[in-house]
Parts: C-alpha cells; sequence; structure tokens
C-alpha cells in the first residue's frame, strides 16, 4: 500500500470512530431532532411562503413558521395528553372500584342474547371464567393506558426540554434548511445529482405519509371524540386517541371502537344514541379516510396500506410513540432507495447502443 492509501484508510477509520462517538454522544436527543427534521419536511411549503413575504429576513420568517407549528401541534398535543392523562387514571379507578364492570356488561349482553351462551356452552368455553377474564384484562390494559399516561404527565422537565429542544433545531432547519441540505449533498459520497434526486423524492414520500397516517388519524380521532362526548359516553379524548391511534389498521380502524360502543349503547336501550354513533361511524369516521387520502397524500406517492401498517406496527416497537412517524419515514426511505436501485440496473442493463440508431435504421 502506498502512503496516500494508509493515510486515507487511516482517515476513514477516524471519521467511521468520530461519527459513532458523535451518534453515541446525543444519542438521548435523537428524538427531539428526528421530530425537528420531521416538523421541518412538512410545514417547508408553508415556511416557503412566508419566507418569499419576507426577503432578507430568514430569521423573522424562520421564527413565524416555529410559532405557526407551536400552536397548530405542540400546543394541542400537550392539552391532549393531559386530557388523556387525567381521563385514563379517572377509568382505571372506576373500573378498580367497581363503579364500571365491564364482566356485568359482558353478562348483560349475554343474558339478552340467550344465543351467545349457548354458543359458548356449546364449543366447551366457561361463560363465568370468560367472563372473569374479560374483566381482569379490562383492568390490566386500564391501568397499562393509565400508568403510560401518568408517566408521561409526571415526566413534565424532561418533555418541557425535548419541545424547547425541538423547537429550537426547527428554527435552524427552517432557516438554514437550503444550506444544509446543499452541504449534506456535497459531502455524501453517491453522486450530487442522484442525492438530490433521493432527498427530494424521500421528502416528498415522508410528507405525504406523515399527512397521510397523522393527519387523517387525528381527523378520525378528532371526529370520534367529539361524538362521544356529546353522546355522553365516558373519557371521549381517551377514546377518539385510541381511535387516531387505530386509523393505521386498513379498512377496520376506528371501527374497532366505535362498533362496539354502538353495540353496547343499543343493549343498554339508548337507541337514538346507538343510531347517531352508527350514522356518523359509517358515514363520517370512516368516510374520511377515503375522502382525505387521495387529497393530502395523493396517488403517486401513496405507500401500501399493509407497508404503512407494518413499518408502524415496526415502528412501535423499536421506537415507543414516535415510531408511528418514524416507521413509515424509513418505510418510505426504503421505497426511494430501491427505485432508485431498479433505475440504476435498468441503466446498467441496457446495452451502450441501445438508444442510438443502428447506421441500416439511419
Amino acid at each position: 500500500m502506498t502512503d496516500a492509501s494508509i493515510q486515507r484508510a487511516f482517515f476513514l477509520l477516524l471519521l467511521v470512530f468520530i461519527t459513532a462517538a458523535f451518534f453515541w454522544l446525543i444519542r438521548s436527543f435523537l428524538q427531539p431532532i428526528f421530530w425537528a427534521v420531521a416538523l421541518a419536511i412538512v410545514f417547508y411549503p408553508g415556511h416557503a411562503l412566508i419566507a418569499r413575504r419576507l426577503p432578507n429576513r430568514p430569521a423573522l420568517a424562520a421564527t413565524l413558521s416555529v410559532f405557526v407549528v407551536l400552536f397548530l401541534v405542540v400546543l394541542p398535543i400537550i392539552g391532549i395528553v393531559a386530557a388523556v392523562t387525567t381521563e385514563a387514571s379517572a377509568m382505571y379507578q372506576a373500573i378498580r372500584s367497581g363503579d364500571i364492570s365491564l364482566g356485568s356488561l359482558f353478562e348483560n349482553l349475554s343474558a339478552r342474547l340467550p344465543q351467545i351462551s349457548a354458543l359458548l356452552e356449546s364449543a366447551g368455553i366457561d361463560f363465568d371464567q370468560l367472563s372473569s377474564q374479560f374483566s381482569s384484562s379490562a383492568v390490566a390494559i386500564s391501568q397499562f393506558i393509565a400508568s403510560s399516561a401518568l408517566q408521561i404527565g409526571q415526566d413534565t422537565l424532561r418533555v418541557a426540554v425535548f419541545f424547547i429542544l425541538m423547537l429550537y433545531l426547527l428554527f435552524f432547519c427552517l432557516k438554514d434548511g437550503d444550506k444544509l441540505l446543499d452541504e449534506l449533498i456535497h459531502a455524501l459520497p453517491f453522486g450530487d445529482e442522484r442525492e438530490r434526486h433521493l432527498l427530494d423524492r424521500f421528502a416528498q414520500v415522508s410528507r405525504a405519509t406523515i399527512k397521510g397516517t397523522l393527519v387523517i388519524g387525528a381527523v378520525q380521532g378528532a371526529i370520534g371524540g367529539i361524538t362521544f362526548a356529546a353522546l355522553g359516553i365516558q373519557a371521549p379524548v381517551l377514546w377518539g386517541v385510541v381511535m387516531a391511534l387505530l386509523s393505521i389498521v386498513p379498512a377496520v380502524g376506528p371501527a374497532l371502537i366505535w362498533v362496539p360502543a354502538t353495540i353496547v349503547l343499543a343493549f343498554e336501550g339508548n337507541l337514538i344514541s346507538a343510531a347517531v354513533l352508527l350514522i356518523v361511524g359509517a358515514l363520517v369516521i370512516s368516510l374520511a379516510d377515503n375522502v382525505l387520502r387521495p387529497i393530502l397524500v395523493g396517488r403517486d406517492t401513496r405507500m401500501p396500506d399493509y407497508l404503512v401498517l407494518l413499518s408502524t406496527l415496526g415502528g412501535l416497537t423499536a421506537f415507543g410513540l414516535a415510531g408511528v412517524v418514524i416507521g413509515p419515514i424509513i418505510a418510505a426511505f426504503f421505497l426511494s432507495v430501491w427505485a432508485m436501485a431498479v433505475e440504476e440496473f435498468e441503466h446498467f442493463d441496457k446495452p451502450s447502443g441501445a438508444d442510438q440508431p443502428s447506421q441500416e435504421e439511419s
């Protein structure tokens, strides 16, 4: 090996080591960094409009954009977390004290429909044991939701630092986004044209995926929560958040919540409330996905529903609640890279003279 090769090998080793050390150093702040970048990707078109009205004042434009994000995203999320914390804790206490007995509810439904008991007995299932297991499972689930929500609510200092750091980084992503992107393209060794195409495609698909996952889920959850509150169903904010999270499940989604709620209302004798919830659920909540997704996502950038579901579940497993967005973005990046790879392979496989007409043809 020549001296130049040895020097380059040691330099690359140093580069890998110092990069790994840097990411290890900031590992506790990767989520605020990610959310800052994700919000910058989503809100950059709106920031560009503000920046055009404030030429030569990028700092002011970025500051105004950050305030827009603060009032449209951050403050509503803080309010929702606080409401979910309160409602989940109250529901857990009501279930534990017996004010809400899901086992009794299951028994009442079975008493109204004797066929259920007969069907269970014919299948060799002990109805009393099933009712007990149903109640204990409900207590365990509500306890998990309450403890998780309380943990978020009690860890106020960490949450505050998280949001402040995220907004601070968002300011610089919006203010210096073009410059940072140019420096990244210049630094990566894949070819500037290929890198710019990849990053543009990644931003396009990521923006569409985030809007398709979060905005549609938020709309469905909001409609469901407002309907639950209007009908007097307990913990409407909590159930609205659950419906928003379930919106990633193809075909059924929020129906996993509002359909059982409709059945319970009907068997309790609240036929008008059950009819209202059925109409709103079938004609508004369920159809919101079909109406909004083509508008927000479009057809060219939409990921398959099964890939959205798998990437979201994988993201939840790997990254916690942030995985709802991180998972689909990684999937979007996966699709973008492979789309470019297919184009590259087709280019390599094409004969060098394929695009040139032969002398006989000319």
